[in-house]
């Protein structure tokens, strides 16, 4: 997945938490867009037709159109084309490409580019797509539910709680610069602080513009019922900045965190 994973569990089996780790490479390997051979790279290439899709990727497409929807289009998987506008061609781990600012653009509004049928897909064509985050929050999900009643799971920053953790309060985690105690629920971090590089260019597109998000806040924490939830709601409050997040945030999520640019 290209970032940090951890998997905590209260009297865990070792195969447990091993079938765990197998079932996020193996997923993760299928919704990647840095290598063709993945669901996803094999989604975006069709586009225009009709593709047969697993299930996992039909719950991750309409669990997008629900992002989209919940967020007022600012969450939008369909930002594939400026990510690699800006450089974001492949992993970070390899390091950006040069920029190609030009070839931006704002993203459609992604009910008119995305139908969803059980088992199948279909992008307008010259769409392309980026799970990104929503990936990360729902992937921390369904892997709490199938580690056990108490556990908590960390991909990349989207986390999962369930049960009170080893001392019954919930589980500790970071959440800005304090520690709280996280139990059933879940939690996200946005920020534009990290994946930066040269000219002021970073990951976090703002798909009304098709640009890196040049909002007044830097970071958003967020904490909502799932982590995906979390998730989306944390990345829309960043984009939308200082003016509008609280209000959006105190709609939708139980507790959140702003960082001013």
């Amino acid at each position: 997945m290209g970032t940090s994973c951890s998997l905590f569990a209260v009297q865990p089996s070792a195969l447990a938490l091993l079938k765990g780790e197998l079932w996020v490479r193996s997923l993760a390997a299928r919704l990647t867009r840095f290598d063709a051979r993945s669901e996803l790279s094999r989604l975006n290439a069709a586009a225009g037709k009709w593709t047969a899709v697993s299930s996992e990727m039909e719950a991750l497409l309409r669990e997008s159109l629900r992002a989209h929807e919940r967020s007022g289009g600012l969450v939008n998987v369909a930002v594939l084309p400026s990510m690699l506008a800006v450089g974001y061609t492949r992993t970070l781990a390899d390091g950006p490409t040069a920029a190609t600012l030009e070839l931006a653009r704002s993203a459609p509004e992604l009910p008119s580019v995305l139908e969803v049928m059980p088992g199948r897909a279909r992008l307008e064509p010259d769409v392309g797509i980026d799970l990104g985050g929503i990936a990360k929050g729902w992937m921390a999900d369904r892997l709490a539910e199938r580690l056990g009643p108490n556990v908590l799971v960390n991909l990349g920053g989207d986390l999962r709680a369930r049960g009170g953790g080893p001392e019954g309060a919930g589980w500790p985690v970071g959440f800005g610069d304090a520690t709280i105690l996280l139990a059933g629920r879940g939690a996200a971090t946005s920020s534009v602080l990290r994946r930066r590089w040269a000219g002021g260019l970073h990951h976090l597109i703002d798909p009304r513009t098709g640009l890196p998000a040049a909002s007044d806040l830097v970071e958003v924490s967020v904490v909502a019922a799932t982590a995906v939830d979390a998730e989306v709601v944390a990345k829309a409050a960043l984009i939308a900045g200082r003016a509008s997040a609280p209000a959006y945030c105190a709609a939708h999520a139980d507790a959140w965190r702003l960082v001013p640019a």
